[in-house]
């Protein structure tokens, strides 16, 4: 998912470890703290030293969001001209946000850029981190291999995490020593605006480790939620894939078109899936969950009968789609980068807007 690569094994020494000792199950609480149910505070600078393995989009992105929250961010990746590269770009999109009022965080744009530093250094990077933050391609042996580098010479409180959004941590976190102290942190594209991360534990990981990175993600304004156990896909991609696959068959079948297809969405479904989710729909629906289900529960079951096998997404509904997406949106680098860029638009208003609206 995201453009940064490994770094380099060479120099990276293994660290002995002090005879019988074990990760620690009380981990460092790196300075954060939960506010109130629903308040998201933002710290002030200097709360701890945050490290990004990867300089690509998310990577970029999670330096954004640490910094807005205070943090000393090292951005690390294999060579020091992407590193440079990254932390321009960085800056110059704080600026722009500053301008559009849309920077978070309580610190200016020149604030949270000083908080921003660079290395090719992994070994250096992590002394004194609470958080390292992993935003390499989502290749299965890339990431174990960086995590395997990582193992070798963090120390037993520093929380090591994963921006991966399908690779299960079983997978990912398999031989460590330090694995208690892992956890999958999958954050939803574009995440500066976007706050919702899924936390997904290694069976192994200490209970500690989770809530910690639960605060810290509260601590920077993001949306964490539990995943309570290993599944492929995790919460959030097994609910993209259903709506995904249940309106392929309808275009398929020539229930509706692909324009039409896309509407009954964002101006249906996305409308109060944007402020509620589809169990409290439910529950609002009717007198309550209890009343939905007696009322609608049969109708529901229904309908779900006469749902089709997984479509392949294959021959000629993809052409169709196809036609139709580029009608609206030419698949050219010009013409998407300039429809991304209205979505991020519109992402951050709605963003806003859902912070007015939250309930007193």
């Amino acid at each position: 998912m995201d453009a940064g690569h490994a770094l380099p094994r060479a120099g990276i020494r293994r660290r002995a470890r002090r005879p019988g000792a074990q990760s620690s199950p009380a981990l460092r609480t790196c300075g954060v703290a939960p506010g109130p149910a629903g308040c998201r505070t933002m710290a002030s600078p200097a709360t701890g030293v945050v490290v990004i393995v990867g300089s690509g989009l998310i990577g970029r992105s999670w330096a954004m969001l640490f910094a807005s929250g205070g943090f000393r961010v090292r951005l690390c990746d294999v060579e020091q001209q992407q590193v440079t590269d990254a932390l321009e770009n960085i800056r110059k999109e704080m600026a722009v946000l500053e301008l559009r009022g849309s920077l978070r965080g309580r610190l200016s744009a020149k604030e949270q850029g000083s908080l921003l530093s660079g290395c090719v250094d992994v070994r250096g990077a992590v002394e004194g981190a609470v958080h390292i933050q992993e935003c390499v391609p989502e290749d299965l042996e890339l990431k174990r291999k960086v995590f395997a580098q990582l193992d070798q010479i963090i120390n037993d409180q520093v929380v090591l995490s994963s921006s991966s959004s399908c690779l299960l941590p079983s997978q990912l976190f398999a031989g460590l020593v330090h694995v208690a102290q892992c956890i999958v942190a999958h954050p939803v594209n574009p995440p500066y605006f976007v706050p919702l991360v899924e936390l997904v534990p290694h069976p192994d990981t200490a209970p500690e480790t989770v809530d910690r990175t639960h605060a810290l993600m509260q601590k920077i304004g993001q949306s964490p939620v539990r995943v309570l156990k290993e599944i492929d896909g995790f919460a959030l991609n097994r609910l993209q894939y259903a709506i995904i696959s249940e309106a392929w068959r309808l275009v398929e079948e020539g229930v509706v078109s692909p324009s039409d297809l896309d509407l009954i969405m964002s101006d249906g479904l996305g409308m109060r899936y944007a402020f509620i989710g589809p169990l409290e729909t439910m529950h609002l629906n009717a007198e309550g969950m209890v009343s939905y289900c007696d009322r609608y529960g049969e109708g529901v079951k229904r309908v779900l009968k006469t749902f089709g096998p997984v479509p392949e997404f294959s021959g000629a509904t993809v052409e169709k789609v196809n036609q139709a997406m580029c009608l609206k949106v030419p698949a050219d680098p010009e013409h998407l980068a300039a429809r991304r860029q209205w979505r991020d638009e519109c992402l951050q208003r709605l963003a806003q807007l859902k912070r007015q609206m939250q309930p007193q």
